[in-house]
């Protein structure tokens, strides 16, 4: 157990915009910062961050909550893990007892592999670093392809020897699970005799590869052998904790600088990564050999909308990349490509010249990715009107991709000067693409099976479930559902902005002459709630009005952060969501235009507040009352009905008198 103690001084120390930023590019907007969403695909950013009050909300997923909740729905783990990973970060010492490795590893799964991979990660390193084939044979390669140590030590480079399962035993000796080892994919399973195990990684240089957050999810391996039978590079497979799509090699190292120069570098392989590092240029990432994936894409665009490809001198490698160029038009990103000179890539190119040398040379030499397909491909056209059609076509795909028209304008006008073809041409062409490759898609949503709920209907109003029963009674077909959310939220979210703030309430004084008396707006509120005897229908808006109503009894008025840092998830999550709010005020002060704010007007609003709520409530047994007159056994209890229905139209022309509307009937 964590102390509440070191709770408080965790959420206290924790600071949103810091904890967010480490994931996801915010930009500031008024009080805010904004950014695209971590944990759903989106192209215009919704995702709003207020350090104020430090919560996060995204207006496009829903997805909402504090410092805590956002690194357990990120990195997928429990509460006291999540205060564990921000003690860590903010150096903060948690007094609890330390769990051993294995009691670590039967935690959970997923956390058990995390562990293992550390462990390998450490043996690696200590076999480079220790052991006399590390250091002959990994620390020389190492050392001979210009790593600095300092640059060996950050990426946390290691070597496995020699042998069939020198790690295996390792971990096994430290008291590791072979079917964690087995699951992380460090230890292979002998298929003919179950019995039998041995390391995936033997006799190569190691490269751990790190999720966003700095943990080793899977490793890289490079044998220094010759021998063409034997695979230069091995990977880990697939597992609970890797996914290779959804990685980027170096991303832990490179996100901030990411977001300082709003641009991500992307190369083909683990040594191009460390070697531009090591030149100074830290903004890049790989993705590992691997085709690039949407995925990956998505994940380069939490920090920025701007990606350079870095390729080598191979011709044939490049057209074979052009997909990846599509990808990331088609999600909305600027691309921008910068070919080195042949037989050059940025691992060696960044040895060879100085570090002020090649950030010149990428500042000069990179172009938008029209411009470069075309000086790519134009050769192979000179003097052949239909392959330079093809050309064209092809180019005017790409841009058809590109989501917003007005970049596809741009590029069009673009392509139009390069390729000397009429604007209008290329236009024509383009539309006639993107009309093609809409009914593409729409074939393809209409081929996939939809079960829709029998009452849904699209926004253009066509039905798109059954057709409703005419023959039904009236009473059954209109829809005279009354409900009293929208009010109860609205005291609710008074109630946790401003519960806090005093205002003047109506009172009398020993003499029976009226006055006021300062009190908390919370007081107010639960006193006119409580008068009523009015119950929520909201669960969650009950339990946090009955919590502020205990804690005002106690003789504490609790403030926003109490609610946000709830440990009750319910609550925590339902008060973000009151508190959050997509739109901010503009500053019309500087136009010397003063606008009046709710905060200048609290106590009407808490009684408007309170009257909708009650008004709601007597429309709603109105209604109760309509029915029962229906069904009444006899005239003694029609009667009754009757009189109940006339004081609660008395109570409803009053309230609608207090909030200022007219009651025609």
């Amino acid at each position: 157990m964590i102390p509440k103690e070191t709770v408080d001084l965790i959420l206290d120390t924790s600071r949103i915009d810091e904890v967010v930023g480490d994931f996801v590019s915010l930009k500031k907007r008024g009080a805010n910062m904004i950014g695209l969403c971590p944990f759903h695909n989106e192209k215009t950013p919704s995702f709003n961050v207020n350090p104020a009050r430090g919560i996060y909300k995204c207006f496009g997923c829903g997805k909402g909550g504090n410092s805590v909740n956002f690194v357990m729905e990120h990195e997928h783990i429990s509460y006291p893990d999540a205060l564990r990973w921000l003690a860590k970060k903010y150096n903060i010492t948690i007094a609890e007892e330390q769990k051993s490795d294995e009691q670590q590893a039967r935690d959970n799964e997923r956390e058990s592999l995390f562990v293992v991979c550390g462990f390998a990660q450490k043996y690696y390193t200590q076999q480079l670093h220790e052991s006399e084939s590390g250091k002959a044979i990994g620390l020389t390669y190492f050392t001979e392809r210009g790593f600095r140590p300092d640059i060996i030590e950050k990426f946390q480079l290691g070597f496995s020897p020699e042998g069939w399962r020198p790690l295996t035993d390792a971990a096994l000796q430290a008291s590791y699970k072979i079917e964690y080892l087995v699951k992380a994919g460090l230890t292979i399973q002998n298929e003919e005799n179950p019995d039998k195990y041995f390391d995936r990684f033997r006799d190569r240089v190691i490269f751990p590869v790190h999720n966003v957050s700095g943990r080793v999810i899977a490793f890289g391996g490079r044998t220094l052998k010759s021998d063409k039978k034997i695979a230069k590079y091995i990977n880990s497979p697939e597992t609970d904790i890797y996914h290779k799509s959804n990685v980027l090699y170096g991303l832990y190292f490179a996100k901030k600088q990411i977001i300082q120069d709003d641009v991500c570098f992307l190369v083909e392989g683990y040594t191009d990564v460390i070697s531009m590092h090591q030149a100074g240029i830290e903004n890049v990432v790989a993705s590992s050999g691997t085709s690039l994936t949407v995925e990956q894409i998505r994940l380069i665009r939490r920090y920025t909308s701007n990606v350079t490809i870095l390729y080598d001198g191979d011709p044939a490698g490049i057209k074979a990349s052009f997909r990846g160029i599509d990808l990331i038009l088609e999600e909305g990103m600027n691309v921008r490509v910068l070919l080195f000179p042949d037989n050059e890539d940025p691992d060696s190119y960044s040895k060879r010249v100085s570090s002020e040398e090649l950030k010149e040379f990428i500042r000069h030499n990179t172009k938008d990715f029209i411009q470069f397909k075309t000086q790519l491909l134009v050769g192979d056209t000179q003097g052949d009107p239909i392959r330079k059609a093809m050309l064209i076509r092809e180019i005017v795909e790409s841009i058809a991709l590109i989501p917003d028209s007005i970049t596809r304008s741009v590029y069009v006008k673009e392509c139009s000067r390069i390729m000397d073809v009429e604007e209008q041409s290329l236009l024509n062409e383009l539309n006639k693409i993107r009309r093609k490759n809409f009914e593409k898609r729409k074939d393809e949503s209409a081929r996939k099976p939809e079960i829709q709920h029998p009452e849904t209907t699209e926004h253009d109003g066509h039905e798109t479930g059954f057709v409703p029963d005419i023959s039904a009674k009236p009473e059954e077909t209109v829809s005279p559902i009354i409900n009293c959310e929208a009010q109860e939220r609205e005291i609710i979210r008074l109630m946790l902005n401003y519960g806090t703030q005093q205002i003047d309430a109506d009172s009398e004084d020993e003499e029976g002459r009226p006055t006021t008396v300062p009190v908390p707006l919370a007081e107010l509120l639960v006193h006119e709630i409580r008068q009523d005897q009015i119950i929520f229908g909201d669960t969650a808006a009950q339990n946090i009005f009955e919590e502020y109503a205990r804690l005002l009894d106690s003789g504490t008025v609790p403030d926003l952060n109490y609610f946000t840092h709830h440990p009750q998830a319910e609550i925590s999550k339902y008060t973000i969501d009151m508190v959050s709010i997509p739109y901010s005020l503009s500053n019309w002060e500087r136009h010397f235009i003063y606008v009046q704010t709710e905060d200048m007007i609290l106590k009407n609003a808490a009684l408007h507040g309170v009257y909708a709520l009650k008004l709601r409530r007597i429309e709603m047994m109105l209604h109760e009352n309509q029915k029962e007159l229906r069904n009444a056994a006899n005239e003694e209890e029609l009667l009754r009905i009757l009189q109940q229905t006339q004081q609660l139209l008395e109570a409803k022309k009053y309230f609608s008198g207090m909030l200022g509307r007219v009651v025609v009937r």
